[in-house]
């Protein structure tokens, strides 16, 4: 939960303040296939179960439209040094982003978390 981190292991993100508690600025740019651009908003993560639980709740506008997505996070402790995470998101786009199809969103979502997930563990190991 550190936003620190966060800004560091999320992918696109070029910058996340603090604008209030668990709420904050987003600025990221992302760059995969036909989805490129830059995109400002909030993050905000609510619902929190230390150590179990939280919602991320993004709303995110750019030019090529606008991005408002939950995902559920979930943490089980699998070992003294592993958690195991999984999450489940739902996404509402509108303007180009919308058009541009599942597949190809699919696509972008699915890197975006690779990328999320492999920087998360980088992270981890150098502690």
């Amino acid at each position: 939960m550190d936003p620190r981190i966060l800004e560091k292991v999320t992918p696109g993100i070029k910058e996340l303040e603090a604008i209030g508690e668990d709420t904050y600025k987003a600025i990221s740019e992302v760059s995969i296939g036909p989805v490129k651009g830059r995109f400002i908003g909030n993050l905000a993560v609510k619902e929190k179960v230390p150590p179990e639980a939280c919602l991320l709740v993004v709303d995110q506008n750019s030019k090529m439209g606008n991005v408002v997505a939950e995902i559920q996070m979930q943490f089980k402790a699998s070992s003294a040094d592993e958690t195991e995470v999984s999450y489940m998101g739902e996404a509402k786009l509108s303007g180009m982003l919308a058009r541009m199809g599942q597949r190809i969103l699919g696509g972008v979502v699915s890197t975006l978390s690779k990328q999320f997930f492999k920087g998360l563990e980088r992270e981890l190991e150098g502690r």
